[in-house]
Protein backbone atom coordinates (compact mmCIF):
# COMPACT_ATOMS: atom_id res chain seq x y z
CA UNK A 1 0.00 0.00 0.00
CA UNK A 2 0.96 3.65 -0.35
CA UNK A 3 0.54 6.51 2.09
CA UNK A 4 -0.24 10.14 1.24
CA UNK A 5 -0.20 12.97 3.79
CA UNK A 6 -1.68 16.34 2.94
CA UNK A 7 -0.19 19.49 4.48
CA UNK A 8 -2.53 22.29 3.31
CA UNK A 9 -0.51 25.31 4.41
CA UNK A 10 1.26 27.74 2.09
CA UNK A 11 2.74 31.23 2.31
CA UNK A 12 0.13 32.55 -0.10
CA UNK A 13 -2.17 31.16 -2.73
CA UNK A 14 -0.91 31.26 -6.32
CA UNK A 15 -3.32 32.63 -8.92
CA UNK A 16 -3.61 29.34 -10.84
CA UNK A 17 -3.86 26.98 -7.85
CA UNK A 18 -7.06 25.07 -7.08
CA UNK A 19 -5.47 22.72 -4.53
CA UNK A 20 -6.77 22.62 -0.97
CA UNK A 21 -4.23 25.05 0.47
CA UNK A 22 -4.15 28.29 2.45
CA UNK A 23 -1.98 30.34 4.84
CA UNK A 24 -2.20 29.66 8.58
CA UNK A 25 -0.31 30.69 11.70
CA UNK A 26 2.00 28.42 13.69
CA UNK A 27 -0.66 27.64 16.29
CA UNK A 28 -3.05 26.26 13.67
CA UNK A 29 -0.23 24.34 12.01
CA UNK A 30 0.67 22.68 15.32
CA UNK A 31 -2.95 21.69 15.98
CA UNK A 32 -3.04 20.19 12.49
CA UNK A 33 0.03 18.06 13.17
CA UNK A 34 -1.64 16.75 16.33
CA UNK A 35 -4.79 15.96 14.35
CA UNK A 36 -2.64 13.98 11.90
CA UNK A 37 -1.28 11.92 14.82
CA UNK A 38 -4.83 11.10 15.92
CA UNK A 39 -5.79 10.04 12.40
CA UNK A 40 -2.71 7.81 12.11
CA UNK A 41 -3.68 6.07 15.34
CA UNK A 42 -7.18 5.42 13.97
CA UNK A 43 -5.66 3.52 11.04
CA UNK A 44 -3.11 1.49 13.00
CA UNK A 45 -5.29 -1.60 13.42
CA UNK A 46 -6.99 -1.52 9.97
CA UNK A 47 -3.53 -1.33 8.34
CA UNK A 48 -1.98 -4.12 10.38
CA UNK A 49 -0.57 -6.66 7.93
CA UNK A 50 -0.04 -4.09 5.17
CA UNK A 51 3.41 -2.84 4.22
CA UNK A 52 3.79 0.81 3.14
CA UNK A 53 5.95 0.90 0.01
CA UNK A 54 5.84 4.66 -0.63
CA UNK A 55 5.03 7.82 1.32
CA UNK A 56 4.29 11.16 -0.31
CA UNK A 57 3.89 14.37 1.68
CA UNK A 58 2.11 16.93 -0.51
CA UNK A 59 0.26 20.19 -0.20
CA UNK A 60 0.19 23.14 -0.01
CA UNK A 61 3.81 23.60 0.95
CA UNK A 62 4.85 20.84 3.38
CA UNK A 63 8.30 22.43 3.77
CA UNK A 64 6.57 25.38 5.46
CA UNK A 65 6.14 23.30 8.62
CA UNK A 66 8.74 23.39 11.36
CA UNK A 67 11.26 20.70 10.48
CA UNK A 68 11.02 19.17 13.98
CA UNK A 69 7.28 18.74 13.46
CA UNK A 70 7.93 16.91 10.20
CA UNK A 71 10.31 14.60 12.07
CA UNK A 72 7.54 13.94 14.61
CA UNK A 73 5.15 13.11 11.78
CA UNK A 74 7.53 10.46 10.49
CA UNK A 75 7.95 9.07 13.99
CA UNK A 76 4.17 8.75 14.01
CA UNK A 77 4.18 6.98 10.66
CA UNK A 78 6.67 4.41 11.90
CA UNK A 79 4.74 3.87 15.13
CA UNK A 80 1.44 3.23 13.35
CA UNK A 81 2.37 1.66 10.00
CA UNK A 82 4.77 -0.99 8.74
CA UNK A 83 7.15 1.03 6.56
CA UNK A 84 9.17 -0.97 4.02
CA UNK A 85 12.92 -0.75 4.42
CA UNK A 86 13.34 0.45 0.82
CA UNK A 87 10.29 2.73 0.82
CA UNK A 88 10.32 5.75 -1.48
CA UNK A 89 9.59 8.74 0.76
CA UNK A 90 8.89 12.07 -0.96
CA UNK A 91 8.23 15.54 0.37
CA UNK A 92 7.12 18.50 -1.74
CA UNK A 93 9.06 21.69 -1.08
CA UNK A 94 9.09 25.21 -2.42
CA UNK A 95 12.23 27.30 -2.87
CA UNK A 96 12.22 30.04 -0.29
CA UNK A 97 11.08 27.69 2.49
CA UNK A 98 14.08 25.33 2.65
CA UNK A 99 17.11 25.64 4.92
CA UNK A 100 20.12 23.40 5.52
CA UNK A 101 18.70 22.54 8.95
CA UNK A 102 15.36 21.45 7.48
CA UNK A 103 17.01 19.33 4.82
CA UNK A 104 19.28 17.63 7.36
CA UNK A 105 16.27 16.84 9.57
CA UNK A 106 14.37 15.48 6.55
CA UNK A 107 17.27 13.15 5.76
CA UNK A 108 17.48 11.97 9.35
CA UNK A 109 13.71 11.32 9.32
CA UNK A 110 14.14 8.99 6.34
CA UNK A 111 12.90 11.25 3.55
CA UNK A 112 14.83 10.23 0.44
CA UNK A 113 13.15 12.14 -2.39
CA UNK A 114 12.45 15.86 -2.85
CA UNK A 115 9.93 17.39 -5.23
CA UNK A 116 10.82 21.05 -5.81
CA UNK A 117 8.17 23.38 -7.20
CA UNK A 118 10.04 25.63 -9.63
CA UNK A 119 7.54 26.10 -12.54
CA UNK A 120 9.78 28.53 -14.49
CA UNK A 121 13.37 29.80 -14.51
CA UNK A 122 12.17 33.23 -15.68
CA UNK A 123 11.67 35.59 -12.74
CA UNK A 124 9.08 37.62 -14.63
CA UNK A 125 7.00 34.51 -15.28
CA UNK A 126 7.33 33.49 -11.63
CA UNK A 127 6.02 36.92 -10.60
CA UNK A 128 3.08 36.57 -12.97
CA UNK A 129 2.24 33.20 -11.38
CA UNK A 130 2.46 34.71 -7.91
CA UNK A 131 5.26 32.38 -6.80
CA UNK A 132 7.14 33.38 -3.64
CA UNK A 133 10.62 32.59 -4.98
CA UNK A 134 13.05 33.52 -7.73
CA UNK A 135 15.21 31.37 -9.99
CA UNK A 136 18.21 32.28 -7.84
CA UNK A 137 16.45 31.08 -4.69
CA UNK A 138 15.61 27.82 -6.44
CA UNK A 139 19.28 27.33 -7.33
CA UNK A 140 20.23 27.87 -3.69
CA UNK A 141 17.61 25.37 -2.50
CA UNK A 142 18.76 22.83 -5.09
CA UNK A 143 22.40 23.28 -4.06
CA UNK A 144 21.54 22.82 -0.39
CA UNK A 145 19.56 19.67 -1.19
CA UNK A 146 22.48 18.11 -3.03
CA UNK A 147 24.92 19.07 -0.28
CA UNK A 148 22.56 17.49 2.27
CA UNK A 149 22.80 14.21 0.38
CA UNK A 150 19.54 14.09 -1.59
CA UNK A 151 20.16 11.94 -4.65
CA UNK A 152 16.58 11.75 -5.95
CA UNK A 153 15.09 15.14 -6.84
CA UNK A 154 12.08 16.03 -8.97
CA UNK A 155 11.57 19.51 -10.41
CA UNK A 156 8.04 20.67 -11.27
CA UNK A 157 7.75 22.85 -14.38
CA UNK A 158 4.82 24.54 -16.09
CA UNK A 159 4.44 25.65 -19.72
CA UNK A 160 1.92 27.80 -21.60
CA UNK A 161 2.18 30.55 -18.99
CA UNK A 162 0.92 34.09 -19.56
CA UNK A 163 3.42 35.93 -21.73
CA UNK A 164 5.64 32.86 -22.13
CA UNK A 165 7.38 32.31 -25.46
CA UNK A 166 8.83 29.15 -26.94
CA UNK A 167 12.32 30.55 -26.39
CA UNK A 168 11.58 31.20 -22.71
CA UNK A 169 10.20 27.69 -22.20
CA UNK A 170 13.20 26.07 -23.87
CA UNK A 171 15.49 28.22 -21.73
CA UNK A 172 13.78 26.85 -18.60
CA UNK A 173 14.19 23.28 -19.86
CA UNK A 174 17.84 23.89 -20.66
CA UNK A 175 18.63 25.50 -17.32
CA UNK A 176 16.93 22.72 -15.35
CA UNK A 177 18.42 19.82 -17.29
CA UNK A 178 21.89 21.29 -16.82
CA UNK A 179 21.35 20.67 -13.08
CA UNK A 180 20.62 16.99 -13.81
CA UNK A 181 17.72 16.29 -11.47
CA UNK A 182 16.60 12.67 -11.55
CA UNK A 183 13.00 13.49 -12.48
CA UNK A 184 11.09 16.30 -14.19
CA UNK A 185 7.33 16.88 -14.14
CA UNK A 186 6.30 19.17 -16.99
CA UNK A 187 2.68 20.27 -17.04
CA UNK A 188 0.77 22.74 -19.18
CA UNK A 189 -1.05 25.47 -17.29
CA UNK A 190 -4.68 24.49 -16.77
CA UNK A 191 -7.25 27.17 -16.03
CA UNK A 192 -9.28 25.76 -13.16
CA UNK A 193 -12.68 27.23 -12.39
CA UNK A 194 -12.78 29.27 -9.22
CA UNK A 195 -9.16 30.47 -9.48
CA UNK A 196 -8.08 34.06 -10.21
CA UNK A 197 -6.41 32.87 -13.40
CA UNK A 198 -9.68 31.42 -14.64
CA UNK A 199 -11.37 34.76 -14.07
CA UNK A 200 -8.55 36.56 -15.88
CA UNK A 201 -7.95 34.18 -18.77
CA UNK A 202 -10.92 31.84 -18.98
CA UNK A 203 -12.53 33.78 -21.80
CA UNK A 204 -9.32 34.79 -23.52
CA UNK A 205 -10.38 33.56 -26.96
CA UNK A 206 -13.57 35.59 -26.80
CA UNK A 207 -11.56 38.61 -25.69
CA UNK A 208 -9.13 38.49 -28.58
CA UNK A 209 -6.29 36.81 -26.67
CA UNK A 210 -5.71 39.51 -24.13
CA UNK A 211 -6.42 40.09 -20.46
CA UNK A 212 -9.59 42.09 -19.74
CA UNK A 213 -8.75 45.67 -18.86
CA UNK A 214 -8.16 46.45 -15.21
CA UNK A 215 -7.06 42.97 -14.13
CA UNK A 216 -3.72 42.43 -12.40
CA UNK A 217 -1.80 39.22 -12.87
CA UNK A 218 -0.97 38.37 -9.30
CA UNK A 219 -1.92 39.70 -5.89
CA UNK A 220 0.51 42.40 -4.93
CA UNK A 221 1.79 42.93 -8.48
CA UNK A 222 1.03 45.91 -10.63
CA UNK A 223 -1.39 45.35 -13.51
CA UNK A 224 0.30 44.03 -16.63
CA UNK A 225 -2.40 44.68 -19.17
CA UNK A 226 -2.08 43.04 -22.56
CA UNK A 227 -0.29 39.87 -21.42
CA UNK A 228 -2.01 36.83 -22.86
CA UNK A 229 -1.65 33.09 -22.84
CA UNK A 230 0.26 31.51 -25.73
CA UNK A 231 -2.05 30.62 -28.60
CA UNK A 232 -3.15 27.02 -29.09
CA UNK A 233 -0.54 26.25 -31.75
CA UNK A 234 2.29 27.56 -29.57
CA UNK A 235 1.03 25.61 -26.57
CA UNK A 236 0.92 22.43 -28.65
CA UNK A 237 4.42 23.07 -29.98
CA UNK A 238 5.69 23.56 -26.43
CA UNK A 239 4.14 20.21 -25.51
CA UNK A 240 5.86 18.38 -28.35
CA UNK A 241 9.21 20.15 -27.99
CA UNK A 242 9.28 19.21 -24.29
CA UNK A 243 9.45 15.47 -24.99
CA UNK A 244 11.98 15.98 -27.79
CA UNK A 245 14.22 18.22 -25.67
CA UNK A 246 14.11 16.09 -22.52
CA UNK A 247 14.73 12.88 -24.41
CA UNK A 248 17.86 14.43 -25.85
CA UNK A 249 19.00 15.13 -22.29
CA UNK A 250 18.48 11.57 -21.08
CA UNK A 251 14.96 11.82 -19.69
CA UNK A 252 12.44 9.22 -20.84
CA UNK A 253 8.77 10.03 -20.80
CA UNK A 254 6.92 7.38 -18.81
CA UNK A 255 3.62 9.18 -18.19
CA UNK A 256 1.76 11.96 -19.97
CA UNK A 257 3.52 14.74 -18.03
CA UNK A 258 6.41 12.96 -16.30
CA UNK A 259 9.99 12.28 -17.37
CA UNK A 260 12.78 10.47 -15.57
CA UNK A 261 16.30 9.20 -15.90
CA UNK A 262 16.47 5.43 -16.16
CA UNK A 263 15.17 3.78 -13.00
CA UNK A 264 14.10 7.08 -11.42
CA UNK A 265 10.39 7.02 -12.18
CA UNK A 266 8.25 8.15 -9.25
CA UNK A 267 7.13 4.91 -7.60
CA UNK A 268 4.36 6.62 -5.65
CA UNK A 269 2.62 8.20 -8.63
CA UNK A 270 3.15 5.08 -10.74
CA UNK A 271 1.24 3.26 -8.01
CA UNK A 272 -1.71 5.63 -8.45
CA UNK A 273 -1.82 4.96 -12.18
CA UNK A 274 -1.56 1.20 -11.81
CA UNK A 275 -4.17 0.69 -9.10
CA UNK A 276 -2.01 0.19 -5.99
CA UNK A 277 -4.16 0.80 -2.86
CA UNK A 278 -3.38 4.03 -1.04
CA UNK A 279 -4.44 5.73 2.16
CA UNK A 280 -4.73 9.51 2.33
CA UNK A 281 -4.30 11.28 5.65
CA UNK A 282 -5.00 14.93 6.32
CA UNK A 283 -7.46 17.53 5.16
CA UNK A 284 -9.28 16.54 1.95
CA UNK A 285 -6.95 13.59 1.30
CA UNK A 286 -8.33 10.85 -0.96
CA UNK A 287 -8.00 7.08 -0.48
CA UNK A 288 -8.41 3.89 -2.50
CA UNK A 289 -8.73 1.24 0.16
CA UNK A 290 -10.11 -2.31 0.06
CA UNK A 291 -12.40 -1.66 -2.90
CA UNK A 292 -13.60 1.73 -1.72
CA UNK A 293 -12.87 5.31 -2.67
CA UNK A 294 -13.38 8.03 -0.09
CA UNK A 295 -12.01 11.41 0.94
CA UNK A 296 -11.46 13.28 4.16
CA UNK A 297 -13.41 16.38 5.14
CA UNK A 298 -12.26 19.63 3.55
CA UNK A 299 -13.23 21.94 6.43
CA UNK A 300 -10.24 22.72 8.65
CA UNK A 301 -12.19 23.29 11.86
CA UNK A 302 -13.93 19.92 11.49
CA UNK A 303 -10.64 18.09 10.91
CA UNK A 304 -8.95 19.79 13.87
CA UNK A 305 -11.87 18.71 16.04
CA UNK A 306 -11.58 15.05 15.13
CA UNK A 307 -13.74 14.65 12.03
CA UNK A 308 -11.89 12.80 9.30
CA UNK A 309 -13.74 10.87 6.59
CA UNK A 310 -16.37 12.66 4.56
CA UNK A 311 -19.08 9.98 4.58
CA UNK A 312 -20.76 11.47 1.51
CA UNK A 313 -17.62 10.79 -0.52
CA UNK A 314 -17.70 7.01 -0.02
CA UNK A 315 -17.89 4.99 -3.23
CA UNK A 316 -17.95 1.20 -3.26
CA UNK A 317 -16.20 0.23 -6.49
CA UNK A 318 -18.12 -2.13 -8.74
CA UNK A 319 -16.50 -4.50 -11.21
CA UNK A 320 -17.26 -1.98 -13.95
CA UNK A 321 -15.69 0.85 -11.92
CA UNK A 322 -12.49 -1.13 -11.51
CA UNK A 323 -12.35 -2.03 -15.20
CA UNK A 324 -12.79 1.61 -16.17
CA UNK A 325 -10.07 2.75 -13.77
CA UNK A 326 -7.72 0.07 -15.09
CA UNK A 327 -8.04 1.62 -18.54
CA UNK A 328 -8.26 5.35 -18.02
CA UNK A 329 -5.48 5.37 -15.44
CA UNK A 330 -3.35 2.85 -17.32
CA UNK A 331 -3.56 4.89 -20.50
CA UNK A 332 -1.73 7.74 -18.74
CA UNK A 333 1.36 5.55 -18.77
CA UNK A 334 3.49 5.59 -21.92
CA UNK A 335 3.70 1.80 -21.81
CA UNK A 336 -0.10 1.64 -21.84
CA UNK A 337 -2.58 -0.91 -20.49
CA UNK A 338 -1.24 -4.49 -20.16
CA UNK A 339 -4.00 -6.57 -21.76
CA UNK A 340 -2.93 -9.90 -20.25
CA UNK A 341 -3.00 -8.35 -16.78
CA UNK A 342 -6.52 -7.04 -17.45
CA UNK A 343 -7.65 -10.55 -18.42
CA UNK A 344 -5.98 -12.10 -15.39
CA UNK A 345 -7.60 -9.62 -13.02
CA UNK A 346 -11.10 -9.57 -14.49
CA UNK A 347 -11.32 -13.01 -16.14
CA UNK A 348 -12.42 -11.35 -19.36
CA UNK A 349 -10.55 -10.07 -22.37
CA UNK A 350 -10.51 -6.31 -22.79
CA UNK A 351 -11.70 -6.74 -26.39
CA UNK A 352 -14.94 -8.31 -25.11
CA UNK A 353 -15.83 -5.17 -23.20
CA UNK A 354 -14.17 -2.42 -25.22
CA UNK A 355 -14.04 -3.86 -28.74
CA UNK A 356 -15.90 -0.96 -30.36
CA UNK A 357 -13.95 1.71 -28.51
CA UNK A 358 -10.59 0.07 -29.16
CA UNK A 359 -11.26 -0.42 -32.87
CA UNK A 360 -12.54 3.14 -33.22
CA UNK A 361 -9.37 4.62 -31.73
CA UNK A 362 -7.11 2.29 -33.68
CA UNK A 363 -8.78 3.57 -36.86
CA UNK A 364 -8.41 7.16 -35.64
CA UNK A 365 -4.73 6.59 -34.96
CA UNK A 366 -4.97 7.52 -31.27
CA UNK A 367 -4.14 4.09 -29.81
CA UNK A 368 -2.04 1.11 -30.86
CA UNK A 369 -1.65 -2.44 -29.56
CA UNK A 370 2.04 -3.18 -29.16
CA UNK A 371 3.98 -5.69 -27.05
CA UNK A 372 0.76 -6.87 -25.41
CA UNK A 373 -0.26 -3.36 -24.31
CA UNK A 374 -2.85 -0.89 -25.55
CA UNK A 375 -1.20 2.51 -25.50
CA UNK A 376 -1.72 6.04 -26.73
CA UNK A 377 0.04 7.12 -29.91
CA UNK A 378 1.60 10.56 -30.22
CA UNK A 379 -1.72 11.81 -31.58
CA UNK A 380 -3.51 10.07 -28.73
CA UNK A 381 -1.32 11.87 -26.20
CA UNK A 382 -2.48 15.16 -27.73
CA UNK A 383 -6.14 14.26 -27.11
CA UNK A 384 -5.65 11.96 -24.13
CA UNK A 385 -8.63 13.22 -22.12
CA UNK A 386 -10.96 12.52 -25.06
CA UNK A 387 -9.55 9.02 -25.58
CA UNK A 388 -9.63 8.05 -21.89
CA UNK A 389 -13.18 9.31 -21.48
CA UNK A 390 -14.28 6.89 -24.20
CA UNK A 391 -13.34 3.98 -21.94
CA UNK A 392 -15.92 5.02 -19.34
CA UNK A 393 -18.75 2.57 -19.95
CA UNK A 394 -21.54 4.71 -18.69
Amino acid sequence: MELYLHIPFCVKKCGYCDFLSFPADAGVQRRYVEALFREMEQWKEPCRGYEVSTVFVGGGTPSLLEAEWMAEIFDGIRQNFCLAGEAEITIEANPGTLTRKKLDIYKHAGINRLSLGLQSSDNRELAVLGRIHTWEQFLESYRLARESGFQNINVDLMSALPGQSMASWLCTLRRVTELEPEHISAYSLILEEGTPFYERYGHQEEKGNRVPDGLSLADGNEALSGISLPDEDTEREMYHRTEEFLKGCGYERYEISNYAKKGRECRHNTGYWTGVPYLGLGLGAASLWEGRRFSNVRELSGYLNGRTTDRDSLQILTEQDRQEEFFYLGLRMVRGVPLAQFEEQFRRQAEEIYSGVIQKHIRDGTVIVEDGCLRLTSLGMDVSNYVMADFLQG
